[in-house]
């Protein structure tokens, strides 16, 4: 989906045309994965950062094109909005110093942006959903110039048979609004995180994925306003998944699998099974097709850019041209800084390498509906969340993480061969984070409570925070650091 097309209208004969393509290169990736040619190389990482651009009054600045001219850096893209653009990473090997390594890389690259913003009179910030969006900012006169965007807004409501997308999100307070348009979207802004990994156990680092989801989002929590109301404590959730709903089988909103779920079940044997059940339940959105080898999978990642699980397996290619697959973690909130967001990746890799060493594989701790009902307990409640772990009576996330599953991280990360130092800082830093309660979503709501739902407030004293670099555990709500 970072790609732009040629035009935003389709014909039967597209759409003919492209599942014919789509059907020949998810049969070629069995193949090719069958026959050893993807890469089976170390692990590798590197995130996306989906980034919102203020203005003097911290409100949205619908400026992102100007932003990227000023910027002038290949990892800074569009996105939905025109107040917001993605910061990427170069991809590193998952070993020694690689956290501290990617948060310079991440430093240097936010000291940029944060300069090409103030060129142009404005700031870049990383939140969840933004606190001062309202509901005018998300029009479509507000969407990126990019004809992407304008054909997938045209087919999810085409698929929707003009009906309008239906917003309903029941938490401490109740919200509920109707959207013409996809631009729901553009409120959810998040900290990606991306494994490279060999096929061959790449539904295992799938699996894993999906048990590691209920405690990481619930750790890392920092959306809970949108639009004035206090909602879930990670409120990106359900709002990405009713802004671009479109339905499961068929054209229309109704059936058992969704564009943006948790996903349907662990993968059994191979991670193809996503891409062929991709194939099976879901019609194409953007039908565009080219002419190019059927290697390069063009449309196969074109269509599985129009599906968003939480954890979504990934085709690219190395840089000796060789297929990969990537597991990408999509259920993390941008922010609340750099150290945060490094120290959540932490948490994220050494889990996720402890669990694939368990007997039976990640499969075995618990039942697939288990693990998403954890997800969604761990998006409304945060870390007071009772999840389920090993078929035991629920028990608080805040307790699980810190007695059971950072113990498992720590030995994952030094399994993988990441140095002592950074083990010890960025894991510490989700311990003090889940010890004292504070994440980014208890702590918004500590400062609405002093002062009042004043978003413009709460973001400038977040932007202060933030531009400091210490992690949320430490900040007090007085607008200075603890």
């Amino acid at each position: 989906m970072g790609q732009e097309i040629q035009k935003i209208r389709f014909s039967p004969r597209d759409f003919a045309r492209f599942r014919q393509r789509l059907v020949a290169e998810t049969r070629l990736a069995r193949e090719m994965a069958a026959g050893g040619v993807f890469d089976a190389g170390p692990p590798v990482t590197g995130f996306e950062i989906e980034v919102c651009l203020l203005d003097a009054q911290e409100a949205p600045a619908p400026v992102n094109a100007a932003f990227l001219e000023r910027m002038n850096d290949p990892l800074a893209t569009l996105e939905l909005a025109r107040f917001n653009v993605e910061l990427n990473t170069h991809p590193h090997p998952l070993e020694g110093p690689v956290l501290s390594s990617l948060h310079r890389e991440l430093t240097a690259t936010w000291r940029r942006a944060q300069a090409a913003a103030e060129s142009l009179g404005c700031h870049a910030f990383m939140t969840g959903i933004l606190p001062t969006l309202e509901p005018q900012h998300l029009r479509l006169g507000c969407m990126s110039d990019m004809k992407r965007y304008r054909a997938l807004n045209r087919q999810v409501l085409r698929a929707r048979q003009g009906r309008p997308i239906h917003l309903d999100i029941k938490g401490r307070e109740h919200l509920v609004m109707d959207q013409r348009d996809v631009m729901l979207e553009a409120a959810t802004t998040s900290f990606q995180i991306h494994l490279q990994t060999p096929v061959d156990t790449a539904h295992r680092v799938y699996n894993a994925a999906i048990l590691a989801s209920a405690p990481l989002v619930a750790a890392a929590a920092n959306a809970p306003f949108l639009f004035g109301r206090d909602l879930w404590d990670e409120t990106r959730i359900p709002l990405f998944e009713q802004a671009v709903e479109t339905g499961g089988y068929g054209d229309v909103a109704r059936g058992p699998l969704r564009r943006v779920s948790f996903g349907s079940g662990f993968a059994r044997e191979s991670i193809l099974e996503c891409f062929e059940e991709n194939l099976e339940h879901f019609p194409p959105l953007l039908p565009l097709c080219e002419d190019a080898p059927a290697e390069r999978f063009i449309h196969l990642r074109l269509h599985n850019g129009t599906l968003w699980r939480w954890n979504r397996p990934l085709i690219g290619f190395s840089a000796d041209g060789r297929p990969h697959i990537r597991i990408e973690h999509r259920g993390l909130p941008a922010g609340p800084t750099l150290a945060d967001s490094l120290a959540n990746a932490a948490f994220f890799h050494g889990l996720v390498e402890d669990l694939l060493t368990l007997p039976g594989g990640p499969e075995g701790v618990m039942a697939f509906a288990t693990a998403r009902d954890n997800f969604y307990q761990a998006a409304r409640l945060g870390l007071e969340a009772p999840l389920r772990w090993q078929g035991e009576t629920p028990i608080r996330a805040r307790e699980l993480i810190l007695d059971r599953l950072l113990p498992r991280a720590r030995r994952g990360l030094e399994r993988l061969g990441l140095n002592a130092a950074d083990r010890h800082d960025y894991l510490g830093i989700i311990a003090a984070r889940v010890h004292s309660g504070q994440n980014g979503a208890r702590w918004q709501r500590d400062f609405a409570a002093a002062h009042g739902r004043d978003g413009t407030a709460l973001v400038h004293a977040c932007r202060e925070h933030q531009a400091s670099d210490h992690p949320v555990h430490t900040w007090d709500v007085g607008g200075e650091r603890a």
